[in-house]
């Protein structure tokens, strides 16, 4: 299986989530991979620079070289416009961020870590877990 990191989640493992951690080493041990969309990248990035957070902006360019990001392609551009599309019919719009990670886990088949599910449940195709649910 592989593992796509949403942003929300590396902000807990950079904020020293433990029981989050153990659950990277664990899914990467048993063999499974785990990768960071590009968007992810961009999104922790981004806001790890604007806050100046320097210490967690090396503690994150550790994790990125040990997950690798994967770059957005057009065939998962060509997803992103028909989940655009199916989310307005529905009339359950979903911002770009979202948008491209989820196009990109569908595309790649990668199963989404994300503790914001409600950004996500209504997208048809994307496997979703939440490793911060206690249950899971």
């Amino acid at each position: 299986m592989i593992y796509a990191l949403d942003t929300n989640i590396i902000s807990y493992i950079l904020n020293g989530n433990i029981s989050l951690d153990a659950k990277l080493n664990t899914a990467t041990k048993s063999g499974h991979k785990v990768i960071i969309p590009l968007m992810v990248y961009y999104e922790a990035r981004r806001g790890l620079i604007a806050n100046k957070a320097t210490n967690k902006l090396s503690a994150f360019d550790k994790l990125y070289a040990r997950l690798n990001v994967n770059s957005l392609t057009v065939s998962d551009m060509n997803t992103a416009a028909g989940i655009y599309a199916e989310c307005k019919i529905k009339g359950t719009p979903i911002d770009d961020a979202d948008l491209l990670i989820a196009a990109q886990c569908i595309t790649n088949g990668y199963t989404l870590i994300t503790n914001n599910v409600k950004h996500f449940k209504d997208i048809s195709g994307l496997g979703i877990e939440n490793w911060m649910d206690v249950h899971e």
